[in-house]
Parts: C-alpha cells; sequence; structure tokens
C-alpha cells in the first residue's frame, strides 16, 4: 500500500465562481479522505514560501499577486497513491489543453489574464506534498 497525503488549493478563481463544493465532491467520489480543510487568504510570507522554487522565473509576481487576490480552500487528502491521482483529476496545467472530465478541463478556460487562472493546485511529489501540507497545516505535523 502506498497511502499518500497532498494539498489541494482551491485557487482564488475557483472559489469566487462556488466551485469548491465541485472540486470536493470529485475528491471524495475519486475515493480520497478529506484529513483537514480551511478557507483563508494567503499571506505574502506564505506564498513566497509555497512558490520558493519558481522565484525569478517570468510568471512568478503574477502568479503570487493572483494567489493573494482571495480566498482560496486549503485541503489535505489522503489515499492510495492520491499525489499522481488527483493530478490526473486535477487536468493539465493548462485549462485550454485540459481533456474533457479533468477538473481543469470541464471548469477551467484561459481568461487571458497574466496568471494561469487553472481552479486548483495539488502537489507533484511526496516531498512537495510533505512540505506543503506543513506551510498550510502546521498542525498535522
Amino acid at each position: 500500500m502506498s497511502i499518500e497525503r497532498s494539498l489541494v488549493l482551491v485557487k482564488p478563481d475557483g472559489f469566487a465562481r462556488g466551485l469548491t463544493g465541485e472540486v470536493l465532491r470529485r475528491i471524495e467520489a475519486k475515493g480520497y479522505r478529506l484529513v483537514a480543510l480551511a478557507v483563508r487568504t494567503a499571506s505574502a510570507d506564505l506564498l513566497a514560501e509555497h512558490y520558493a522554487e519558481h522565484v525569478g522565473k517570468p510568471f512568478y509576481e503574477g502568479l503570487v499577486e493572483f494567489m493573494a487576490s482571495g480566498p482560496v480552500t486549503a485541503v489535505v487528502i489522503e489515499g492510495e497513491q492520491c499525489i499522481r491521482g488527483f493530478r490526473s483529476l486535477a487536468g493539465a496545467t493548462n485549462p485550454t489543453e485540459a481533456a474533457p472530465g479533468s477538473i481543469r478541463g470541464d471548469l477551467g478556460r484561459d481568461w487571458g489574464r497574466p496568471a494561469q487562472e487553472n481552479v486548483v493546485h495539488g502537489s507533484d511529489s511526496p516531498e512537495s506534498a510533505a512540505r506543503e501540507i506543513a506551510l498550510w497545516f502546521p498542525d498535522l505535523g
């Protein structure tokens, strides 16, 4: 068995459009367990730590500005290979290229804005998941 935990964020665009319930429905329908959930507006410090590997990249400033623009729903999920499973459920990063049936394919689109507004974030590896969960949910440590 490979029970994992992953951080999922319903980003400000998804939250503002009322998509949190639909995202959670899909996670639970897939069979993953919700371990923790919080609605919050991320601080600049939290976002700087979360996106530290992207500092200096051309999209960094726009991404941090977008992620600080409104509330997000932060969720810790748990399940067999849930990191890879959720990333498949989320779909391709670019919502225009994301397959129908995925969260981004069904619910996301290109809004013509500088930052990629693609509804959700999911951890990309066990190491990223551990780091991100510790940032967003320090009490789970």
